[in-house]
């Protein structure tokens, strides 16, 4: 027997006997190496790019530069969520590692039942919660479920609540927002993102590869981009996943698309919320003070809740901070806090990008790190460090639904007076 065969240590040597082409490049893609999310954050701190999230170098002290801070802050704050571990320890957030963290069921962080009292080992095609268990906390995914983190202070939580232990699957009370109309529809992430794409073999799909049928008339081979979709004419049919019966997809038929086409993207104009947590600070602390952080415990994070709730409250001796570091998972001291300055999602950030479209933004990389000691005094000049700029980068809400009777509002100011103007 071997424990944890689908780990990225023996999925080669068990997985790979069969699915050799499918380990090869689901391994070179951005949900096995996150290289894309590694990069982001190196780069708007101004360090050079890495292949992957295992380059991340491991300091072996507290963190005496800027390089050494960021790399901490990866391995043991942001990359909580990965193929390389099980996630943080929360109901709906454990997942298994390697091939299993997407194709084996868990349920409340174990292991699905299979009815008979034993784990259901059985690798089956990836549902909304395998990927919820990784795409939650206000990032995209989380959002085609209508899920919004509240903010961390137990003020704000949903009941009232200070140390009353309330059920919090995702390690957040979340707001209940409105969903993505596709899941609205009855869809889940796979019925748009197919395999191939989430392993690097084909583009990512865009609206247009649904709801236009242009690009495969006139050509008896054409095919659609997806290949739960089927053309019939100028029309599209697609199965959901679990569906026996085909749906119509609607056609692009407004005005306003042939009009704007190629200069605003259609989140603009349909995305109904959006992620707008501005100013994410990081602090990274060796104190073993919590009192500052009885409020603040609730941070989507089990370790800081672990170590708050035991030294605030425990008659046992005060716990030494320590997180584990998420590639190695070697327990480190120091442990990382995380606040907001204001965390909203009823303005859309609307806004130009570099190849003149206009875009949904969001300030993603708006952070604020600074570290301080066992004493609480900064560490090595830590105090509010920022990257290169405000942080703001395009993305895609998937928060879509009907456009409003004034979406043109959201985004003239931003073109040429003389393309301005209301479509009838």
């Amino acid at each position: 027997m071997i424990s944890q065969a689908a780990s990225p240590e023996n999925m080669q040597a068990t997985c790979g006997e069969c699915h050799a082409e499918q380990l090869k490049s689901c391994g070179q893609s951005g949900h096995f190496t996150l290289s894309n999310a590694v990069n982001l954050v190196r780069e708007h701190f101004s360090l050079s790019p890495l292949n992957g999230l295992t380059e991340i170098p491991e300091n072996e002290g507290p963190p005496q530069t800027k390089e050494e801070l960021v790399n901490d802050l990866l391995r043991r704050q942001c990359l909580r969520c990965h193929v390389y571990s099980k996630g943080d320890n929360y109901p709906y957030v454990r997942h298994g590692s390697g091939c299993a963290a997407c194709h084996i069921q868990y349920t409340d962080g174990k292991l699905t039942s299979s009815g008979e009292g034993e784990s259901n080992h059985a690798f089956i095609l990836p549902g909304k919660r395998q990927c919820l268990s990784c795409h939650y906390g206000n990032h995209v995914g989380s959002d085609f479920d209508g899920s919004y983190e509240q903010d961390h202070d137990w003020s704000y939580s949903t009941p009232f609540a200070t140390r009353v232990p309330v059920l919090r699957p995702y390690g957040m009370e979340l707001h209940n927002l409105a969903p993505d109309v596709h899941q609205q529809r009855g869809m889940t992430c796979l019925d748009c993102h197919s395999g191939a794409e989430l392993a690097n073999k084909k583009p990512s799909v865009q609206c247009v590869d649904c709801h236009t049928s242009d690009a495969h008339e006139g050509s008896d081979d054409a095919s659609p981009s997806l290949a739960n979709l089927r053309v019939d004419g100028k029309k599209l049919f697609l199965k959901i996943q679990g569906d026996k019966e085909e749906r119509l997809v609607p056609r692009l038929e407004h005005p306003a698309h042939a009009k704007y086409k190629d200069r605003v993207a259609c989140q603009v104009c349909h995305a109904q919320w959006t992620y707008n947590d501005r100013a994410t600070h990081l602090l990274l602390s060796y104190s073993d003070d919590a009192d500052p952080w009885e409020r603040l415990a609730a941070q989507s994070s089990s370790e800081v809740e672990r170590f708050v709730e035991h030294n605030m409250y425990s008659e046992e001796e005060l716990i030494e901070p320590s997180q584990p570091d998420q590639i190695s998972g070697k327990r480190k001291a120091g442990i990382w806090y995380t606040g907001f300055t204001a965390r909203r999602w009823e303005d859309i950030l609307i806004l130009k990008d570099k190849d003149d479209i206009i875009k949904v933004f969001r300030p993603i990389l708006d952070l604020r790190l600074s570290a301080v000691d066992e004493d609480g005094e900064v560490l090595a000049d830590f105090d509010n460090l920022t990257g290169k700029d405000e942080g703001l980068l395009p993305y895609t809400p998937h928060t879509m639904g009907p456009a409003g009777l004034f979406y043109e509002q959201r985004f003239l100011h931003l073109l040429p007076t003389q393309h301005a103007g209301t479509t009838q």
